[in-house]
């Protein structure tokens, strides 16, 4: 059924594209005829002009000669008397009219003789272009592979199944199974995106096409995959004073406010095995106690994550450990730096050593290609984590998910 499906598709988008180029061909060459039969209008008037001009003149010199012509023969024939005086009038009127003086006639070679310049060599350039036109593909070139839940997004990816195929660029598009319209959230030449803003437990569809190289036209789109996440999205607590939230709180901003403190998560909604990521959207000045990270719960009346039962990244790139700056730094934050957090359980229960925890974490934390991994002692297991963030100047932007 899908392949009668996408026949049957095919076939209409063909039609209705050759119907469009068709009626787009014959305004074109109307416009052009228009334009022609004007020029030659305009050259017509133009240049014949002069030569009516100079009918008019010769014309009206001949009428003139054929009256004084009439009126000297009047003169022959009248008395003497009369006569004598006919033809002093006669006499005096024909010493004033020029009748052996005519106007400029324009030579033959410069009097213009309009013709039509036509190239049917045109008709082979276009026959050319329309026999190349439009291909008909069995597949699409690229297809997507995975579709990855996460907190409020799904990672898509994506590969090429066309060897032949050289990808210059990608084009992802998603929409709710509820819709009837796709929507642009991706283009350029990576091959897997997060798409975020996905409502937990929605289905969505999604869809990717490529640009050959050197071509501007997009390939025909791959089979759209469905996928949807049950993990509920990450969010921010809402109404903390000296932080603004999004819509959908993923977005932190610190404003201007003089309050401090650390912003947490709404609720422990990190588990152990998936992969927490910090989007620093903007910056602001930064200052050594600054703090990105998650802990085992909220400690109010600590102005930084930097304290036990934590860890974090300032955003000088310093590590801590329940309070404890780590000898291993990563490269200080900027705007536009990702900061993830991976973490697995390394034992359960309790364990009899001298570190004083009764439960092991592996945590890894990379930045701007970089990464430290190191165990973290919590006093009991957990599990699930709250994240959170502290910031001591205004303009930090932080996105989560």
């Amino acid at each position: 059924m899908a392949i009668k499906e996408s026949a049957s598709q095919t076939r209409d988008v063909l039609k209705q594209h050759f119907n469009d180029l068709k009626g787009t061909l014959g305004k074109l060459l109307d416009e052009r005829l228009v334009t022609l039969l004007q020029e030659v209008d305009t050259i017509e008037q133009e240049t014949i002009k002069p030569l009516d001009d100079c009918q008019k003149l010769i014309e009206h010199g001949v009428h003139t000669a054929e009256d004084l012509v009439q009126e000297g023969e009047i003169a022959i024939l009248g008395g003497v008397g009369e006569q004598n005086e006919k033809l002093w009038n006669f006499t005096k009127k024909a010493s004033h009219i020029q009748l052996d003086s005519l106007p400029e006639v324009p030579l033959l070679v410069d009097v213009p003789c309009l013709s039509a310049q036509l190239d049917d060599s045109i008709l082979n350039i276009v026959k050319d272009h329309i026999f190349k036109h439009g291909t008909v593909a069995s597949r699409p070139p690229v297809q997507i592979e995975e579709l990855i839940e996460k907190p409020g997004g799904i990672i898509v990816r994506w590969c090429k199944v066309d060897d032949d195929f050289i990808a210059q660029d990608y084009r992802l598009q998603f929409r709710k199974c509820t819709s009837n319209h796709f929507e642009d959230v991706y283009v350029g030449s990576e091959t897997e995106f997060i798409v975020l803003h996905i409502d937990p437990n929605v289905d969505y569809q999604f869809r990717v096409c490529a640009r050959g190289d050197g071509r501007q036209e997009w390939s025909p789109w791959s089979v759209p995959q469905m996928g949807h996440s049950t993990l509920v999205p990450h969010e921010w607590t809402a109404g903390f004073e000296g932080y603004s939230l999004s819509s959908r709180r993923n977005i932190a901003l610190r404003n201007d406010s003089e309050s401090s403190g650390v912003l947490y998560s709404s609720a422990p909604t990190y588990f152990c095995g998936q992969t927490l990521t910090f989007r620093v959207e903007t910056v602001g000045q930064p200052d050594r106690r600054d703090s990105i990270g998650v802990c085992a719960e909220k400690q109010n009346g600590y102005d930084s994550l930097q304290r036990d039962q934590a860890v974090c990244i300032s955003t000088n790139g310093a590590v801590f450990v329940n309070g404890k700056e780590m000898t291993n730094q990563l490269p200080a934050v900027t705007s536009g730096s990702t900061v993830t957090f991976d973490i697995e359980a390394v034992t359960l229960g309790s364990t009899n050593n001298n570190e004083g925890g009764n439960f092991k974490l592996r945590v890894t934390i990379s930045s701007n290609n970089r990464e430290v991994v190191f165990d973290w002692l919590l006093d009991q297991s957990c599990g699930s984590l709250y994240f959170g963030c502290s910031f001591f100047y205004p303009g930090w932007k932080v996105l989560v998910f």
